[in-house]
């Protein structure tokens, strides 16, 4: 009898992400904003010998009737190496069932940040299930990241909550195969003070990766080019 489970040893996200773990290193996750970006992110993926994950706003859906989705799906299949197409902070819920019922996507960031937690865990754990029925991987976002992004809910003017070990436990529960905790990072532009990570509330990486299995991967967001100095030390 075929466990239900079993999907994931097939879907190319939680691939990915499984192989970095174990070989520790990160992966890329790069968001496209059209054809060129897709064709350019594929073959740097393929001259680096590197697997990939090419990202979308949920805009890349409505502004191409989905198209733009359908043409990366076939880009990443083409490849030679391992690339899976991720929809990223999906917030709209009926935008979250399109792009699970008729998109090629090999994951779904189901990001229910910007409602209160109660509301944001009940609404995570339903459409991850939902993606779940579809063979779809999910990502979600226990804290409350703060800043904006391209097509995102700005939450600048919220106050920013940093991920607890409670809701590590919570959102586990809902069996998202990856976390984007929040520890000081924020979306878009950093201050003038720079990043303010608080690696010491990486509890996060400690208390996910224990039984049961299979246990979620930690995403680090926004992947932002200057937080690197303070991740690579």
């Amino acid at each position: 009898m075929t466990s239900s489970s079993d999907w994931r040893k097939k879907n190319l996200t939680v691939q990915i992400l499984n192989a970095a773990e174990e070989g520790k290193y990160g992966v890329i996750a790069a968001i496209a904003y059209n054809i060129e970006q897709i064709l350019g992110l594929v073959r740097a993926a393929e001259e680096a010998r590197s697997p990939l994950i090419i990202q979308f706003f949920p805009w890349a859906i409505t502004f191409s009737d989905g198209l733009l989705i359908r043409t990366a799906s076939d880009a990443a299949r083409r490849a030679t190496v391992p690339i899976s197409i991720h929809l990223d902070h999906a917030q709209d819920e009926a935008l979250i069932k399109r792009a699970a019922d008729e998109l090629p996507f090999d994951s779904i960031m189901v990001d229910m940040s910007h409602y209160e937690m109660a509301e944001n865990l009940e609404k995570t754990a339903r459409w991850v299930k939902y993606c779940h029925e579809r063979q779809i991987a999910t990502e979600a976002e226990p804290g409350r990241i703060e800043g904006g992004e391209d097509g995102v809910m700005d939450t600048a003017g919220l106050e920013a909550s940093k991920t607890t070990p409670e809701e590590v436990d919570n959102f586990i529960a809902t069996g998202v195969e990856s976390l984007a905790p929040a520890f000081g990072n924020v979306h878009g532009e950093y201050g003038p003070e720079g990043p303010q990570l608080d690696f010491e509330r990486q509890f996060v990486s400690k208390r996910v990766h224990r039984p049961p299995s299979p246990s979620p991967t930690i995403i680090q967001k926004p992947e932002h080019c200057s937080t690197l100095p303070s991740i690579l030390n």
